[in-house]
């Protein structure tokens, strides 16, 4: 299950937007993130991307100076996020060479 919420601030970022997505365990929380997080922003200086692991959830917390930075990030990053989820899926969790 994920949400997503976007509000509107004072400070210069006014696009912001939190998201997250439960896998259901910690691990799989966890390759997730690993993956995704050495996929920096391109244009860090427009848009902002944050995330944790929070038990069995990837949090995603974004900001942007305009609209369409914080659409382009949220939405390329959501298209990685389906590609990894379903490689992780497919094949699994691996400890210590058991599939």
């Amino acid at each position: 299950m994920a949400a997503a919420a976007f509000t509107p601030s004072s400070t210069g970022w006014d696009f912001k937007c939190d998201f997250e997505v439960d896998y259901g365990s910690e691990e799989r929380a966890s390759i997730v993130y690993k993956t995704l997080s050495v996929d920096k922003e391109l244009q860090p200086d427009k848009v902002k991307r944050e995330m944790a692991v929070s038990g069995s959830k990837l949090v995603v917390h974004f900001e942007a100076v305009e609209a369409r930075f914080l659409r382009a990030s949220f939405s390329a990053l959501v298209d990685l996020m389906v590609l990894v989820t379903k490689l992780v899926e497919e094949y699994g969790e691996t400890k210590e060479g058991n599939p």
